[in-house]
């Protein structure tokens, strides 16, 4: 059995108010004063958890009662906080915004409830004096069942500002655990619609994260927060059930600046499975692992770093051969693209027979998917949620995924029975049968290979440069 300790959720009242540098700053303060400090995010998200890791020395897990489910979100957010004084769990976009079907599922609030977990909200006060108690007011009073226990004022423009807002505040008998001024040092710089990610900056991050450290534990009462934290009932769990040991295989990860978007949960459930993680860099080495029987190409910017991808002429005809020779593959989003003929007219591998463009629009958002072809993750029929996140398109969308979401259905994504290529991004900490059939098709394929490369990979995959 696992134990869920003191725990704190911090939410916004919409996004853009400052939830990950509060977040965020608080794990970096709190691990200064030498504490371990557990760290989740809520909803799907790579980049937030990666400045979470950076600044607590830990693995971020995200807690996302619509994919993995409600029943998974304590014993994912007791792992978060295994051994740790404190868990942070940062919120996604407004305290009350979901972006399931029913718009209340796998928000913060949810998750909140999900943890019994008091609430710190974080409020942008840099418009606001007299109006910010009406605000407060009503995210204290709209769900009871959520305990907003706490309030971080951020961007207050001076000390009046700030006298005004305690005023204003005062009869609510909010307890005001922070107060941030504007400052250019707390700005992040923007990549589609979130933060760059780590592995791009790691040098600059660190530099950032001792500055916020230091603000924070300036701005906020951490042992208030702590307190609070401490508020939140321990709780017994118990752990998600592991994958089931399939056989010894070794797994190319792609890693690197290109490749970072892929869930810690996703590689721990391979692992139990029989598989050895074997990290590489598409964008420096000249083949891929001696010895592996499978590929895991997960998300991230290849995009940002076509000319490099496509520059390593080496590791992409070696890509093509290995997986015309049988080698598991499993790409996702920035994955798909890698696979790609070309995107935006840089040869990439080839491997799948589409072109992929970046465009200016985004598509996001969960999707429930039907598996149509036999794949690495399973037969036809096989039930999968996951989300999207991306600006490009591949021409074909290809045939192997039944998508459905809140705004409508589709078809998308390239498979073969030892091939599976799409932008959908899958969760595994609730579906070890998925990491369990990926390890078997990589034993089978390894065991025997197929020689018709037509029968393989199907939806034009396999398809020469």
């Amino acid at each position: 059995m696992d134990c869920l300790g003191p725990r704190l959720v911090v939410a916004g009242t919409h996004s853009g108010v400052g939830k990950t540098t509060v977040a965020t700053g608080l794990m970096a303060a709190l691990a200064r004063r030498g504490l371990q400090v557990g760290a989740a995010k809520v909803g799907p998200d790579f980049i937030d958890p990666g400045y979470h890791g950076l600044a607590t020395g830990r693995p971020s897990r995200n807690l996302d009662a619509w994919i993995c489910g409600a029943e998974a979100v304590a014993p994912m957010a007791a792992k978060a906080g295994s051994g740790a004084a404190v868990l942070i769990v940062e919120g996604v976009m407004g305290l009350f915004d979901g972006a399931a079907e029913d718009g209340e599922t796998a928000s913060t609030a949810h998750v909140a409830r999900l943890l019994d977990a008091p609430v710190l909200l974080v409020v942008d006060a840099a418009a606001l004096s007299g109006s910010v108690a009406a605000l407060v007011h009503g995210f204290r009073t709209f769900d009871r069942s959520v305990r907003v226990a706490g309030v971080v004022l951020n961007r207050v423009g001076s000390e009046g500002h700030e006298v005004m807002l305690r005023e204003a505040l005062a009869p609510l008998d909010v307890p005001i655990l922070g107060v941030l001024r504007r400052d250019d040092r707390l700005a992040w710089r923007d990549r589609h619609l979130g933060l760059v990610p780590v592995v791009e900056q790691e040098g600059v991050v660190r530099d950032s994260l001792e500055r916020l450290a230091s603000i924070v534990s300036g701005a906020c009462d951490l042992d208030r927060v702590l307190a609070l934290a401490g508020e939140a009932r321990p709780r017994t769990v118990s752990p998600l059930p592991p994958a089931a040991h399939v056989a010894r295989v070794r797994v190319a990860v792609a890693q690197g600046p290109a490749f970072s978007f892929v869930y810690p949960d996703n590689g721990e459930r391979l692992e139990e499975a029989g598989a050895e993680l074997v990290p590489f860099d598409p964008l420096e080495d000249a083949a891929l692992p001696p010895g592996v029987s499978a590929l895991y190409a997960g998300g991230g910017f290849p995009e940002v770093y076509a000319e490099g991808l496509s520059a390593n002429r080496g590791l992409l005809g070696d890509l093509r051969a290995r997986i015309a020779g049988g080698l598991a593959a499993w790409a996702e989003c920035g994955g798909l693209l890698w696979l790609a003929r070309s995107l935006d007219g840089r040869a990439l591998a080839g491997v799948v027979d589409a072109t992929a463009t970046m465009t200016d629009r985004l598509t996001l958002g969960y999707r429930r998917a039907r598996v149509l072809r036999q794949c690495p993750l399973g037969a036809p029929g096989t039930e999968l949620r996951g989300h999207e996140f991306h600006y490009s398109t591949v021409t074909p969308e290809g045939d192997a995924l039944a998508l459905e979401s809140r705004f409508g259905r589709g078809t998308a994504g390239f498979a073969g029975p030892t091939l599976l290529a799409s932008y959908l991004h899958l969760h595994l900490a609730s579906r070890p049968d998925l990491a369990e059939a990926f390890v078997r098709c990589a034993a089978r394929t390894t065991l025997s290979p197929p020689q018709d490369s037509d029968s393989r990979c199907e939806s034009g995959a396999g398809a020469p440069l």
